[in-house]
């Protein structure tokens, strides 16, 4: 079988995710499936969502000729497309009918544990598939609280995917190039204008998109599974502190808020371009990072990693108290 250009794969598939992100674009004005200005939100004007099928859709068709071309990994990748049929699946009905948070979360986990028990299946590592499936878990409702500024989800994403891509060997390389191309064709939709937000199906997607790259990673690569997370850190940080003081003062954390810093920021005066921007290099800067600790022994590569972290949240602290008028 010849080798499979990673470039090529790239091209054709962000044309697809391009071509499906319009027509998803069609069907929510034709629908009304619009999200409406409102005192929890950040934009100004009534914007079509649900854009995020296109990178659901594109990753699925990446994944069937995976599947065809490496009819061997075949069962595993069909298990990897069940769970995020299911994410995706509960996401595009929570934005036709909001559905209760309780039963997203069951669903997020159930498709956790399907990439738990490839993990498992792989290694036969039960503590690495427990901390897969809690990662996922994690980022599946991270991204999610995340998706509020043009941008900000499929960029940051764009720059993980890229970043996982470069670590690990081929074909698996290829999973993440499949991923980033779904988003590379949404992103000119939603950034720096957005004429069609990602939606509950599209950001919740990703997050388990991420998840399961690295994941994918940390079975195929000896990297650290800590340093696989250094791209994705920042949306862990924010999200994660943010949640976690909602938590602490009793507040419901599971309902739309603008308390994330990236919200912050744009309520004190900033720019939705400005802000992803910033998220953008601070995922670039962890890419780097990433690349940087692949020769390390993993024991260096994990205490790097939560350096890392560590800074992050430093850096989340003192935003958060210049901003906490906002």
């Amino acid at each position: 079988m010849r080798d499979v250009d990673p470039w090529m794969v790239l091209l054709v598939l962000a044309l697809l995710s391009a071509g499906l992100t319009w027509l998803a674009r069609r069907y929510a004005l034709q629908r009304q499936l619009l999200d409406h200005p409102g005192e929890r939100r950040s934009h100004r004007v009534a914007t079509p969502r649900g854009g995020g099928i296109a990178i659901v859709v594109t990753v699925l068709a990446g994944t069937a000729a995976g599947a065809f071309l490496y009819p061997a990994a075949a069962p595993q990748l069909a298990v990897f497309a069940a769970g995020l049929v299911m994410v995706a699946g509960i996401g595009w009905w929570d934005d036709h009918r909001p559905l209760p948070a309780v039963r997203r979360l069951l669903v997020h986990m159930l498709a956790s544990a399907l990439l738990a028990g490839l993990a498992w299946q792989a290694t036969g590592n039960a503590l690495q598939a427990l901390l897969l499936f809690l990662v996922a878990t994690a980022l599946v409702n991270l991204w999610n609280f995340m998706d509020g500024i043009n941008g900000i989800a499929s960029g940051y994403a764009l720059v993980g995917a890229l970043s996982l891509a470069v670590v690990m060997p081929m074909p698996f390389a290829l999973i993440a190039v499949v991923v980033a191309a779904g988003c590379l064709g949404f992103l000119p939709f939603n950034f720096p204008r957005a004429r069609i937000f990602m939606g509950d199906v599209g950001s919740g997607a990703l997050g388990y998109l991420m998840a399961a790259l690295a994941g994918l990673g940390s079975v195929v690569t000896d990297i650290h599974w800590l340093a696989l997370l250094v791209p994705l850190s920042a949306f862990i940080v924010d999200a994660g502190f943010t949640l976690s003081s909602r938590m602490l003062t009793g507040q419901r954390w599971m309902e739309p808020h603008t308390q994330h810093v990236y919200q912050r920021a744009v309520k004190a005066g900033s720019s939705h371009t400005r802000v992803t921007g910033v998220y953008i290099l601070l995922g670039l800067v962890g890419a780097a990072v990433l690349a940087a600790l692949v020769p390390l022994p993993p024991l260096q590569q994990a205490g790097v990693a939560v350096a890392w972290g560590a800074l992050l949240a430093c850096l989340w602290a003192v935003m958060r108290v210049r901003l906490r008028n906002y």
